[in-house]
């Protein structure tokens, strides 16, 4: 395992297999729901009459048993379907990919280095939120997933991230929000910390202290690696991107040009902050000495190294238990 804050085993997309099965016959789960009582089955794209419509529930009881997977098994509630997809066009024109799924107070999650939205849809604390009645909200980062890839370094400085999401809040008319960051992802919320009023609280994710110092060798290190030869340690991650089809010239530019937060900065943040990592992650420095930075934050520990801790219900109830209090 790799000791950088990519979390990249833990980003690859899957497909919710309940979902997918409805899907197939153009339906979705909360439709079907929706027109069990009304003795027929309507859509935008056709009108079916009762027997076709128990054809259709009987073939997709079928599709959830060879899947191995039911709304039973998912938890005390259906998956909630995305209620809001598209693109919004940031400062730069630079196109970002965002999704709104559920209702209630908003929450957004930014996720790390390597990664994309929908890594946090496989976490156990995106099933938490959308039960627990948040609107969630996910983003993949300018250079991730299905928003642009610029290859252009001046595309990734001075903020851009933090005001790609800044000018997303505007778009969707988002008056206060609470925002979760992992890893690299983090980094970002940090930004969003001092520049965004509209933050309630932060959660931290994965972090230490490491990203307020602007002689970090971290960033400089990936950014020669995906530009260049990759040093030894780093082939993995090379191989990573390869495989995965990643576009390591925009994950090598968002490193070089990395957003440091100084310590005069973070002790102006007057929001609550919770800290919180795996107990058997070392990386991105030291955690105590970022909480003797930031005011109002706590730090705790939860079982997990840096790939694997934010998927894992010890995160997802310690986030929950602070979004609540």
């Amino acid at each position: 395992m790799l000791n950088t804050e990519s979390g990249f085993d833990s980003q690859l997309p899957v497909l919710n297999s309940g979902v997918a099965s409805f899907a197939a016959f153009g339906l979705q789960p909360s439709a079907i729901c929706n027109l069990l009582s009304a003795g027929c089955v309507q859509h935008s794209m056709f009108r079916v009459n009762r027997t076709v419509f128990r054809f259709l529930l009987y073939a997709s009881s079928l599709m959830f048993l060879f899947s191995g997977k039911s709304f039973a098994q998912q938890g005390s509630k259906a998956v909630v379907q995305v209620t809001d997809s598209g693109y919004y066009t940031s400062f730069d024109n630079t196109k970002i990919y965002f999704e709104k799924c559920g209702s209630g107070d908003p929450v957004l999650l930014l996720h790390g280095f390597m990664g994309n939205s929908s890594g946090w849809k496989r976490s156990d604390l995106y099933k938490q939120l959308l039960e627990q009645g948040y609107e969630v909200i996910l983003i993949d980062l300018r250079g991730n997933g299905k928003s642009d890839h610029p290859h252009r370094e001046d595309a990734f400085a001075n903020d851009a991230e933090c005001r790609d999401i800044t000018g997303l809040m505007d778009f969707l008319k988002i008056k206060s929000y609470d925002l979760v960051g992992y890893s690299r992802g983090s980094i970002i919320a940090a930004r969003v910390l001092r520049n965004d009023p509209r933050v309630r609280r932060a959660v931290i994710g994965g972090m230490g202290a490491a990203f307020t110092d602007t002689s970090w060798k971290l960033p400089k290190a990936l950014y020669e690696s995906l530009i260049h030869s990759p040093a030894p340690e780093f082939e993995g991650m090379k191989n990573y991107v390869r495989k995965q089809k990643l576009d390591s010239v925009s994950l090598a530019y968002m490193q070089k040009q990395q957003p440091f937060t100084s310590p005069e900065e973070l002790g102006k943040i007057k929001q609550e902050v919770l800290l919180i990592r795996g107990n058997v992650d070392s990386t991105n420095g030291s955690t105590p000495a970022l909480q003797a930075l930031i005011p109002h934050s706590i730090y705790v520990t939860v079982p997990g190294n840096h790939n694997e801790t934010s998927g894992t219900k010890p995160f997802a109830d310690q986030v929950i238990a602070f979004l609540k209090q």
